[in-house]
């Protein structure tokens, strides 16, 4: 039976959405998008990333949601507006009773390109080949599609393991 995952790459100007579907190993394209923020008020723009969330949530189905953590940025407001913009778009997932998985850049990157050092073209290519997109993408919706894709292989990884997958709820 086939499973979607919806991927997650926060911000707080533009956050990323990808929908994969999973059937016994194999990933299959669904969506990308972006929920892009335009509103000075941030307060507004907290709750346009609530909405955009949830209307994918509404329109795509997904069983299980994956959100990139937050990385260390030097500049503190910055973190604390990018983890209100997490936090949105998680409470969207968790309205909506879908168990959350949380996921480091690190780990993503590796688990879509072989290295946690990749940069964002590097993993553009990679989710494109993986999930045999010919279209160009932007970098946000690429990106939460390879967080898609790193949870479907450690969903798959702790199958085979006979351990339970990292769900959070």
């Amino acid at each position: 039976m086939a499973i979607r995952i919806l991927g997650i790459d926060p911000g707080s100007r533009r956050t990323g959405l990808g929908v994969i579907s999973v059937e016994r190993g194999s990933l299959k394209h669904v969506q990308h998008l972006v929920v892009e923020t335009f509103d000075e008020n941030f307060p507004a723009r907290l709750k346009d990333i609530f909405d955009g969330v949830t209307q994918v949530i509404a329109d795509y189905k997904p069983d299980e949601v994956a959100v990139e953590t937050v990385f260390l940025s030097k500049n503190p407001q910055s973190a604390l507006k990018l983890g209100q913009a997490r936090g949105a778009a998680i409470c969207a997932c968790v309205n909506a009773l879908l168990p959350v998985s949380e996921y480091a850049p690190r780990h993503i990157k590796n688990a879509v390109v072989g290295s946690g050092g990749a940069d964002k073209s590097q993993v553009q290519y990679m989710v494109g080949i993986l999930l045999n997109i010919k279209s160009q993408m932007k970098a946000d919706a690429a990106d939460a599609l390879a967080v898609a894709v790193a949870h479907a292989h450690q969903r798959e990884a702790a199958g085979r393991l006979g351990l339970p997958s990292k769900l959070f709820r």
